[in-house]
């Protein structure tokens, strides 16, 4: 190490140099005085050209953020922060992550040994505050500026990116490196000192095998026998190994709205009606389950029937989605050669029309009629195109007119609300990428998630707009993250809001019917008065109110050069 320079700030340049010739990419960064070291290496890294730096003053935006970048990039994004309560603001982030097996590293920094437990200001406990939902933890010693601290930080970084990787026992997830320093607590870190950490991190990186350790298969695969009449379900992240199983075995496809399963001939989109129907949902003899599910209730309900069997497809994590706690969990599945029951997914498609037919929002202008050389067939047709594009917006509308808008080249994000839920019901087979935090279904960081996940998918493309669809109060609820870093460009991102001045949500809960109106008005609906068009001023963001769908479908496919509020008002 340099004569004066601080051990904090060699320590953190090798730990940082180390990670980005591991394949870290972004750090997110808040600001604070112990770990200073940290961000300024960053931000010198930065410089470098070794990686990209995102500065938010917020610890839980931070963590969504990187969540949001982890989720599009596949790769751990790092998150930086100091001591105390800064770090406790990453917990809903870790969580989201842990349960959703999204990789992040958690790079806090804390005092050193003689400070603990002296009631030391802005000092706690951070080892354990994270307890299971890490995939590792480390409690650094602070540097004393021997060659030991390199070398200790570089093997730290390659265990943090192993590990947010995960392996088929615990899949991806959150890793914590705690990491003491003493004062002084950052110097100066000159150009050649960032070139020579850069070139000796890739020089050892270059060193080592990149066969990674063979790991044994957890659980097995299984071979699926035709007989048993079958309903593939594709929770969240159930990605699109449950289409091509349905597809292969002739089974209906039974796939939420961000399970990214949610296209191809074989899906039912009403399933929740047809679930309850003693013909098609009482039929069901086995049911095959990939990914999350978490918007429904008649799902858990079918999965705790002693006559259904229940498989779970599970590469990777410790828990299994089992609500019936009879579930066998594969690591994959395939079908046994035969011939598909066509009866049965047929029955499951024609009722699935039947059903869609019924609930179309707008009766369709006649084509003949517009195409007719009568005036009055002209004039019917132009009568039915313009109401359906003068109708007011209403829940229904608003999926309606977000999903018919996205694109492959776009990102759909929705919000724990109850809109996710309208879409779900709803919205038809399209082979979009659609993300929720659904790991816990928290209203936590909607915002952040979707900027970041604009910020990775846009990166190097000039084409594509990520939208979310969220309802007021989770806008209220992160309303933080609508403050970008200073100076770093805003990626296409349209948050569009609908807004009914409360958690309608809770309406549809047995509590709706029992409590006292007053008092459920006031703690479960929580009314407001937010103007949302001035909150869109003082961030600098563009709103425009869009009552008509065809003001909808106007806001939601104008250009613009700053990211946009569409606040559209609903009905409780």
């Amino acid at each position: 190490m340099p004569e004066g320079t601080s051990p904090a700030t060699a320590a953190s340049l090798a730990l940082l140099s180390e990670l980005t010739a591991r394949g870290l990419r972004d750090v997110v960064v808040s600001p604070g005085s112990r770990s200073q070291a940290l961000a300024l290496a960053a931000a010198a890294l930065e410089t470098a050209g070794a990686l990209t730096v995102h500065v938010r003053i917020d610890e839980r935006s931070a963590a969504f953020f990187a969540l949001g970048l982890a989720v599009e990039t596949g790769v751990p994004a790092a998150v930086i922060t100091t001591s105390g309560t800064a770090v406790a603001n990453l917990h809903p982030a870790v969580l989201e992550a842990h349960h959703s097996m999204v990789p992040l590293i958690l790079l806090t920094g804390d005092r050193p040994s003689e400070l603990r437990g002296i009631r030391s200001n802005q000092t706690t406990r951070q080892p354990g505050m994270f307890a299971s939902a890490v995939r590792l933890e480390r409690d650094v010693e602070a540097p004393t500026g021997s060659a030991a601290d390199v070398r200790r930080a570089r093997d730290l970084a390659a265990e943090a990116m192993a590990a947010a990787a995960g392996d088929s026992l615990s899949g991806a997830g959150p890793v914590h490196l705690n990491l003491a320093f003493r004062e002084p607590l950052s110097s100066a870190l000159p150009p050649v000192e960032i070139e020579r950490a850069l070139g000796e991190a890739t020089s050892s990186r270059s060193t080592e095998s990149d066969a990674a350790p063979a790991t044994p298969a957890r659980r097995p695969r299984v071979l699926l026998e035709r007989g048993p009449r079958t309903v593939v379900i594709a929770g969240h992240a159930a990605g699109p190994a449950a289409e091509e199983l349905a597809h292969a075995g002739g089974w209906p496809l039974l796939a939420e709205v961000t399970s990214g399963s949610r296209y191809g001939r074989n899906l039912v989109v009403p399933y929740r009606v047809l679930l309850r129907e003693p013909e098609l949902g009482g039929r069901i003899e086995r049911a095959i389950v990939f990914g999350h599910p978490t918007l429904s209730r008649e799902v858990p309900a079918l999965l705790q029937r002693e006559d259904v069997e229940v498989v779970v497809v599970a590469p990777h994590g410790d828990d299994v989605y089992d609500p019936g706690r009879t579930a066998r969990a594969v690591s994959a599945a395939s079908v046994a050669e035969g011939a598909a029951d066509r009866a049965w997914l047929g029955a499951w498609i024609v009722a699935a029309r039947e059903l869609l037919a019924a609930a179309d929002l707008d009766a369709a202008p006649s084509l003949e009629d517009g195409h007719s050389h009568d005036p009055e067939a002209r004039l019917r047709f132009a009568k039915t195109e313009f109401e359906a594009v003068r109708a007011p917006v209403d829940r229904a509308r608003l999926v309606d007119a977000v999903w018919r808008a996205t694109w492959p080249h776009d990102r759909l994000v929705l919000a724990a609300s109850r809109l996710i839920r309208e879409a779900d019901t709803r919205v038809l087979g399209k082979k979009i990428r659609v993300h929720a935090n659904r790991g816990l279904a928290g209203i936590d960081g909607t915002i952040a998630t979707a900027h970041g996940m604009a910020t990775a998918s846009q990166r190097e493309s000039d084409i594509g707009v990520t939208r979310v669809l969220l309802g007021d109060l989770a806008l209220l609820h992160d309303v933080g993250s609508l403050l970008g870093g200073h100076d770093e460009p805003w990626p296409r991102l349209q948050l569009i809001v609908g807004n009914d001045r409360g958690g309608t949500i809770f309406d549809g809960l047995e509590v709706a019917a029992s409590a006292d109106r007053t008092a459920f008005d006031r703690v479960q609906y929580t009314p407001h008065d937010v103007d949302i068009a001035a909150l869109a001023t003082a961030y600098h963001w563009d709103h425009v109110r869009a009552v008509t769908r065809i003001q909808l479908d106007q806001a939601l496919t104008s250009p613009r050069d700053r990211p946009v509020i569409i606040e559209v008002p609903l009905e409780r």
